[in-house]
């Protein structure tokens, strides 16, 4: 016996097991079905309940797969837990694993083992008794009494019935959305729907007994009447607005029943997306030809298939501009959902010349019927350059723009530092080497950077372009870093026999003077500052020696002391001495408050009169809050229909509404309705905008003003 076949006997027990213990509720569902609404109903109960105990049946066997196969295999000892290479393929097995396999093989063949489960019997018992006194009371119970016995008298039955009110006793409900849509139509046994706007409602209602008339009642004080067609009674609508209803019989039914809600579903205008160019508002080239112009519409229910291009020039500059509209048929491509538009504008076509602009717009149509929304896209602007433009733009390839030098900050060297330790075991040798040098570099230029505000000179400077006549390498060994040969820090006739380079700061310096070796012009620190900043430097050098070796984690000791010394120079502080005195003249207190008021005016803040509102929502708000308190519902319907706005949703307020009205008592249905008038209250007014508050010269003023006053003297 192999596997597979242990499998198939297992799921083979379970199907008999769940068929054992459903079968027996199966036929007793189906016999209570039929005692209570007839033989029909119970056939059909019947078919219904034994196809779901099948399914279920079908389900649970299905459970017992492959992986639960091999976990019952390996749960016997002798299996060796290696029942999985059953199922494997053997040619992703190796020579170990395909011993182990046969080994398993034949221990299976040999003593096969039993996985089937086992009968439940109690829980099978159960369910056998439970059906059996089910049938037994579906059997003995009486049928309904309000039904006349057979051979009864026939006046007699129809005065019963006359006086018995309307009850449903079956009801449908068919939604046929628009044909533009392309949906298909729906239909069920509930009254409720949400559908696309303009959908057809078709109502098919059964009573018991017939009523003399049957409409369907809105809450806005609406009807649709229903007609008589046999023992159905059929209506239809078309679906405009969301709603509430009720339905209504002659005479009334036993039971108002709740309110059935119809939900509409706007169709969404279609969305009009720009996909070339790129940027609202373009600059066209010096050459320029031609304008690409690319559009994607999409909608819930499809894109017209044909969309208008509206092109506008305009011509001309100052007051002497001429407009020129044209409008264009686009053939759409694609999916009717999403349709693309595509169109190449000929610039020469339409007259431009430099310094005009054109317009283009797109305008897209959905399928909605009988009015197709409309939508546009944005305005596309293309700009031609002016002619002094195109002349200024033929010297572009001659003028070498050059960035600005960017240097990072200590804080962006130790975080790189840190990044690139992280990703050291991903990169190779070479390549982390190099990334070290090249933040080694940013530490130097930095480092050179703060070495100016000591005096120091800048190294790496721009140099003249080689000639002839240029002195030989080497020849300024041993002097010093940045210094010419005699330098003495006198730079004489060497510096000014060299030919200056143009946008060279340091020549430009040297041509006007020679500043860096005075204390008082290098710098405007303080000799403790000065101190802190050099030992700043002196680390930048210990760290930049370490990253240009590829030593990053050496590095960063240096660069955090750096960055900290940094810290400090920046709080460095100056105090600065007033050269005057602060002895003001004495202030005349005598004259104070004196001066000529003639033509003030009354500074009084007037409070804005709070404009009536309209006290239906408060009133009734108020009103709910009381039990047995009257609340005027009919004003609060017509204004919640003047008003659709004022609440999130209408339907909400509108079912509040009707609930309260047909129960008054009910303390839930007051609760429900004050919390959805909530958020249509009318909010108050703020306090008055206070004063903006005094600056320092007023603080001083209301000070003095508080103040003591002194004796004169």
């Amino acid at each position: 016996m192999n596997a597979p076949t242990l499998l198939r006997a297992a799921r083979r027990r379970t199907r008999l097991i769940a068929l054992s213990a459903g079968l027996p509720l199966a036929l007793a569902v189906g016999v209570l079905a039929a005692r209570m609404f007839g033989v029909d109903a119970g056939y059909i109960t019947a078919t219904a309940a034994l196809l779901v105990a099948a399914g279920i049946a079908v389900w649970r066997a299905r459970r017992l797969d492959t992986r639960w196969l091999v976990a019952r295999l390996n749960d016997h000892p002798r299996f060796e837990d290696s029942a999985d290479l059953l199922f494997a393929a053997a040619a992703t097995l190796n020579p170990l694993q395909q011993r182990q396999r046969r080994h398993i093989e034949q221990r299976l063949q040999r003593v096969p083992p039993d996985l089937r489960p086992r009968w439940p019997w109690p829980r099978v018992l159960l369910c056998f008794l439970f059906a059996v006194l089910m049938a037994a009371a579906a059997l003995l119970w009486p049928r309904n009494a309000v039904n006349p016995p057979a051979g009864a008298d026939a006046s007699l039955a129809g005065r019963v019935a006359a006086n018995t009110a309307p009850v449903v006793r079956g009801r449908w409900l068919q939604v046929t959305p628009p044909a533009y849509s392309g949906q298909a139509a729906t239909a069920g046994d509930t009254l409720d729907a949400r559908a696309l706007q303009g959908s057809r409602l078709q109502w098919r209602l059964q009573f018991g007994p017939q009523p003399q008339q049957a409409w369907l009642q809105f809450h806005d004080g609406r009807r649709v009447a229903l007609r008589r067609d046999g023992d159905y009674w059929r209506g239809s609508d078309v679906l405009l607005r969301a709603g509430l209803y009720r339905l209504h019989t002659t005479p009334a039914m036993a039971e108002a029943g709740r309110a059935y809600r119809l939900d509409v579903v706007g169709d969404r205008p279609p969305q009009v997306k720009v996909i070339t160019p790129a940027q609202t508002l373009s600059q066209a080239a010096p050459r320029q030809r031609t304008w690409q112009l690319r559009f994607e519409a999409s909608d819930d229910f499809g894109v017209n298939s044909a969309a208008t291009l509206a092109i506008t020039t305009a011509k001309g500059s100052g007051e002497n501009i001429t407009f020129q509209q044209r409008q264009l048929t686009l053939a759409g491509s694609g999916p009717v959902t999403a349709r693309r538009f595509a169109y190449t504008a000929d610039l020469a076509a339409l007259g431009l010349e430099p310094g005009d602009e054109v317009v283009a717009r797109l305008s897209v149509r959905d399928n909605r019927s009988p009015q197709p929304q409309e939508t546009r896209s944005a305005s596309l602007i293309l700009r031609l350059p002016s002619e002094q433009q195109v002349q200024a733009s033929d010297l572009e390839g001659a003028i070498k723009k050059v960035m600005p030098a960017y240097f990072r900050s200590q804080r962006q060297i130790i975080i790189d530092a840190e990044a690139l330790l992280k990703q050291q075991r991903t990169l190779d040798a070479d390549t982390f080497v190099k990334r070290a040098d090249a933040i080694g570099v940013d530490q130097r230029i930095l480092r050179l950077r703060y070495g100016q505000f000591l005096g120091e000179e800048a190294e790496g400077g721009a140099k003249p372009p080689p000639t002839s006549d240029a002195p030989v390498a080497g020849a300024d060994e041993g002097h010093g870093e940045g210094h010419a040969q005699d330098d003495g820090h006198d730079h004489g006739d060497a510096s000014r026999d060299a030919a200056p380079v143009f946008g060279s700061a340091s020549d430009v310096l040297a041509e006007y003077g020679h500043t860096h070796d005075h204390a008082e012009a290098a710098t405007l620190l303080d000799p403790q500052t000065r101190a802190i900043l050099k030992a700043a430097l002196d680390q930048m050098w210990q760290s930049e020696g370490q990253l240009r070796q590829g030593r990053p984690a050496d590095a960063l000791p240096y660069a955090y002391k750096a960055l900290g010394l940094i810290k400090q120079v920046q709080q460095a502080e100056r105090i600065y001495l007033a050269r005057v005195g602060d002895e003001l003249p004495p202030i005349d207190l005598a004259r104070r408050m004196s001066g000529k008021r003639d033509g003030l005016g009354n500074r009084g803040l007037a409070l804005p009169a709070r404009p009536p509102g309209d006290g239906t929502v408060g009133g009734a708000w108020r009103a709910l809050a009381t039990a047995g308190t009257p609340v005027d519902l009919d004003a609060l319907t017509r204004w919640l229909d003047t008003h659709p706005d004022a609440v999130p949703e209408v339907l909400d307020v509108a079912a509040a509404i009707d609930a309260l009205r047909q129960q008054p008592d009910c303390h839930s249905c007051r609760v429900q309705l004050r919390d959805q008038l909530w958020p249509a209250l009318q909010r108050p007014l703020g306090p008055p905008a206070r004063r903006a508050p005094a600056d320092t010269a007023g603080r001083r003023y209301l000070d003095a003003l508080a103040a003591p006053q002194e004796p004169a003297r």
